[in-house]
Protein backbone atom coordinates (compact mmCIF):
# COMPACT_ATOMS: atom_id res chain seq x y z
CA UNK A 1 0.00 0.00 0.00
CA UNK A 2 2.82 2.42 0.80
CA UNK A 3 4.17 1.97 -2.74
CA UNK A 4 0.90 2.68 -4.52
CA UNK A 5 0.82 6.44 -3.92
CA UNK A 6 4.39 7.11 -5.14
CA UNK A 7 3.78 4.96 -8.24
CA UNK A 8 0.54 6.81 -9.01
CA UNK A 9 2.30 10.15 -8.53
CA UNK A 10 5.04 9.15 -10.97
CA UNK A 11 2.48 7.98 -13.55
CA UNK A 12 0.57 11.25 -13.24
CA UNK A 13 3.80 13.26 -13.61
CA UNK A 14 4.89 11.31 -16.68
CA UNK A 15 1.44 11.65 -18.26
CA UNK A 16 1.59 15.43 -17.79
CA UNK A 17 5.06 15.53 -19.34
CA UNK A 18 3.76 13.85 -22.51
CA UNK A 19 1.24 16.60 -23.23
CA UNK A 20 2.43 18.35 -26.38
CA UNK A 21 -0.18 21.12 -26.33
CA UNK A 22 1.09 24.51 -27.44
CA UNK A 23 -1.73 26.03 -25.39
CA UNK A 24 -4.46 24.54 -23.21
CA UNK A 25 -6.15 27.41 -21.47
CA UNK A 26 -9.55 28.15 -19.94
CA UNK A 27 -10.65 31.67 -19.03
CA UNK A 28 -13.33 32.12 -16.38
CA UNK A 29 -16.39 34.17 -17.33
CA UNK A 30 -17.14 36.73 -14.62
CA UNK A 31 -20.39 36.01 -12.84
CA UNK A 32 -21.19 33.31 -15.42
CA UNK A 33 -22.57 36.11 -17.62
CA UNK A 34 -20.77 36.24 -20.98
CA UNK A 35 -21.19 39.67 -22.55
CA UNK A 36 -20.49 40.71 -26.12
CA UNK A 37 -18.19 43.36 -24.68
CA UNK A 38 -16.05 40.75 -22.86
CA UNK A 39 -14.43 38.52 -25.47
CA UNK A 40 -11.83 36.01 -24.31
CA UNK A 41 -8.32 36.64 -25.70
CA UNK A 42 -5.77 33.83 -25.66
CA UNK A 43 -2.22 34.56 -26.83
CA UNK A 44 -0.37 31.72 -28.55
CA UNK A 45 3.30 31.54 -29.51
CA UNK A 46 3.98 29.35 -32.54
CA UNK A 47 7.59 28.23 -32.80
CA UNK A 48 7.17 25.89 -35.78
CA UNK A 49 5.53 27.34 -38.86
CA UNK A 50 4.17 25.00 -41.50
CA UNK A 51 3.63 22.21 -38.96
CA UNK A 52 -0.03 21.10 -38.86
CA UNK A 53 -2.00 21.68 -35.64
CA UNK A 54 -5.37 20.62 -34.26
CA UNK A 55 -7.35 23.46 -32.73
CA UNK A 56 -10.11 22.79 -30.20
CA UNK A 57 -12.63 25.15 -28.64
CA UNK A 58 -13.40 24.46 -24.98
CA UNK A 59 -16.55 25.56 -23.20
CA UNK A 60 -18.05 24.94 -19.77
CA UNK A 61 -21.57 25.81 -18.68
CA UNK A 62 -23.94 25.08 -15.82
CA UNK A 63 -26.93 22.72 -16.14
CA UNK A 64 -29.14 25.84 -16.18
CA UNK A 65 -27.87 26.97 -19.60
CA UNK A 66 -31.03 27.47 -21.68
CA UNK A 67 -29.88 26.48 -25.16
CA UNK A 68 -28.79 23.28 -26.91
CA UNK A 69 -26.03 25.09 -28.79
CA UNK A 70 -23.87 28.18 -28.80
CA UNK A 71 -22.52 30.32 -31.61
CA UNK A 72 -19.13 31.97 -31.18
CA UNK A 73 -16.94 34.20 -33.29
CA UNK A 74 -13.30 33.13 -33.34
CA UNK A 75 -10.94 35.91 -34.41
CA UNK A 76 -7.30 35.20 -35.21
CA UNK A 77 -4.70 37.96 -35.30
CA UNK A 78 -1.49 36.90 -37.00
CA UNK A 79 2.02 38.29 -36.33
CA UNK A 80 1.70 40.18 -39.63
CA UNK A 81 -1.37 41.99 -38.28
CA UNK A 82 -3.78 40.16 -40.58
CA UNK A 83 -7.11 39.35 -38.91
CA UNK A 84 -9.57 36.57 -39.78
CA UNK A 85 -12.93 35.72 -38.23
CA UNK A 86 -14.93 32.52 -38.31
CA UNK A 87 -18.36 31.79 -36.85
CA UNK A 88 -18.46 28.45 -35.03
CA UNK A 89 -21.45 26.54 -33.66
CA UNK A 90 -20.99 24.10 -30.79
CA UNK A 91 -23.81 21.61 -30.25
CA UNK A 92 -24.19 21.17 -26.51
CA UNK A 93 -27.22 18.88 -26.15
CA UNK A 94 -29.06 16.04 -27.84
CA UNK A 95 -32.47 16.86 -29.40
CA UNK A 96 -34.11 15.33 -26.31
CA UNK A 97 -32.24 17.77 -24.03
CA UNK A 98 -29.51 15.45 -22.67
CA UNK A 99 -26.23 17.33 -22.38
CA UNK A 100 -23.29 16.27 -24.49
CA UNK A 101 -19.75 16.60 -23.18
CA UNK A 102 -18.54 15.64 -19.74
CA UNK A 103 -20.71 16.52 -16.78
CA UNK A 104 -20.01 16.70 -13.09
CA UNK A 105 -23.52 17.75 -12.05
CA UNK A 106 -22.73 21.44 -11.57
CA UNK A 107 -20.80 21.91 -14.80
CA UNK A 108 -20.65 20.47 -18.30
CA UNK A 109 -17.43 20.59 -20.31
CA UNK A 110 -17.28 20.49 -24.10
CA UNK A 111 -14.27 20.31 -26.38
CA UNK A 112 -14.84 20.56 -30.11
CA UNK A 113 -12.29 20.25 -32.87
CA UNK A 114 -12.60 23.32 -35.09
CA UNK A 115 -9.47 22.83 -37.23
CA UNK A 116 -8.04 19.37 -37.85
CA UNK A 117 -4.98 20.21 -39.90
CA UNK A 118 -4.32 23.94 -39.50
CA UNK A 119 -1.09 25.44 -40.82
CA UNK A 120 0.06 28.68 -39.22
CA UNK A 121 1.65 30.81 -41.97
CA UNK A 122 4.53 32.06 -39.83
CA UNK A 123 6.19 31.72 -36.44
CA UNK A 124 5.51 34.26 -33.74
CA UNK A 125 2.76 35.66 -31.55
CA UNK A 126 -0.85 34.96 -32.49
CA UNK A 127 -3.95 35.99 -30.56
CA UNK A 128 -7.19 34.04 -30.65
CA UNK A 129 -10.17 36.08 -29.47
CA UNK A 130 -13.42 34.27 -28.78
CA UNK A 131 -16.71 36.09 -28.38
CA UNK A 132 -20.22 34.82 -27.86
CA UNK A 133 -22.51 35.34 -30.85
CA UNK A 134 -25.95 34.50 -29.49
CA UNK A 135 -28.95 36.84 -29.48
CA UNK A 136 -28.99 37.07 -25.69
CA UNK A 137 -26.59 39.52 -24.06
CA UNK A 138 -25.32 38.80 -21.53
CA UNK A 139 -25.43 35.06 -22.12
CA UNK A 140 -26.02 33.44 -18.71
CA UNK A 141 -24.63 30.20 -17.28
CA UNK A 142 -21.36 30.11 -19.25
CA UNK A 143 -18.59 29.45 -16.73
CA UNK A 144 -15.48 29.47 -18.91
CA UNK A 145 -14.17 29.40 -22.45
CA UNK A 146 -10.87 28.12 -23.70
CA UNK A 147 -8.63 26.90 -26.45
CA UNK A 148 -6.40 23.89 -26.93
CA UNK A 149 -3.83 23.65 -29.72
CA UNK A 150 -1.79 20.49 -30.27
CA UNK A 151 0.61 19.59 -33.07
CA UNK A 152 -0.51 16.79 -35.36
CA UNK A 153 1.76 13.83 -34.72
Amino acid sequence: MKYILPVLAIIAFLSACNDTAVVDEHVAIAGHQWRYEDPVAIPVHIAEARRPYRIYLNLRHTPDYRYSNIFMLVHLRQPSGKDTTERIELTLAEPDGRWLGNGTGSSYAHQQLIKGHFLFPDTGAYVFTIEQNMRENPLPEITDVGLRIVPVE
